[in-house]
């Protein structure tokens, strides 16, 4: 059996969620074990573009359709989605038995660096320091990053920790964040073909 095709026990790592409220609909489904093929719609391009970038490093398959009113404001399309993939990557990743639970990335992007590192602990918490003097990426507010990353990491059950080391142009900072928790994320859900249970102390994650 290959550690990257299956979980510790040969499960699937797939699961689908469907999310509904008055301001968004949202459909994701998530393979931890994929080859990072995508299929992305949130009617806000550059988020598009930012969740493309997440599923192909992370090499999840991840497929996300959303229609929210981002006519009001593009907040609840990209927060709503945050929650989604969040509670979809928990259920895919199922008892987490046999994974390396830490992942850790430092990622350059043209003049910016940003350093990511995570645990898969089930107990959520963002430190999140990604300033930007000028946050606007053509029609995105790059302070929505953080908004979706708390959602995420909330839902994800993941202690996520986002810094910036350095770095000028918006677009850079929030593309090297994606990217760097993608990675991470990679290296934390992999499958340590030395680990026979869950990897703590505690018996429980």
């Amino acid at each position: 059996m290959s550690s990257t095709a299956q979980g510790a026990a040969g499960a699937s790592r797939v699961a689908t969620i469907a999310r509904k409220t008055k301001e968004t609909e949202i459909r994701i489904r998530i393979d931890l074990d994929g080859t990072g093929q995508y299929d992305i719609s949130t009617g806000i391009p550059f988020f598009d573009h930012m969740l493309e970038s997440f599923g192909r490093h992370a090499l999840f398959d991840l497929e996300v359709q959303a229609k929210g009113d981002i006519d009001v404001d593009l907040h609840h399309t990209v927060e709503d989605v945050g929650i989604s993939l969040g509670q979809a990557f928990r259920e895919a990743l199922g008892s987490a038995s046999g994974i390396k639970r830490f992942g850790a990335c430092l990622l350059p992007m043209a003049e910016s660096k940003v350093e990511v590192a995570v645990d898969v602990s089930n107990r959520p918490y963002l430190v999140y320091q990604l300033e930007m003097e000028n946050p606007m990426i053509s029609t995105f507010d790059g302070t929505l990053t953080e908004d979706f990353m708390y959602a995420f990491s909330q839902s994800a059950g993941l202690d996520l920790h986002i810094e910036k080391r350095y770095g000028k142009s918006p677009h850079h900072i929030v593309e090297a964040a994606f990217k760097g928790v993608a990675r991470a994320l990679r290296e934390a859900v992999a499958i340590d073909p030395r680990e026979t249970g869950l990897p703590t102390v505690k018996g429980a994650l």
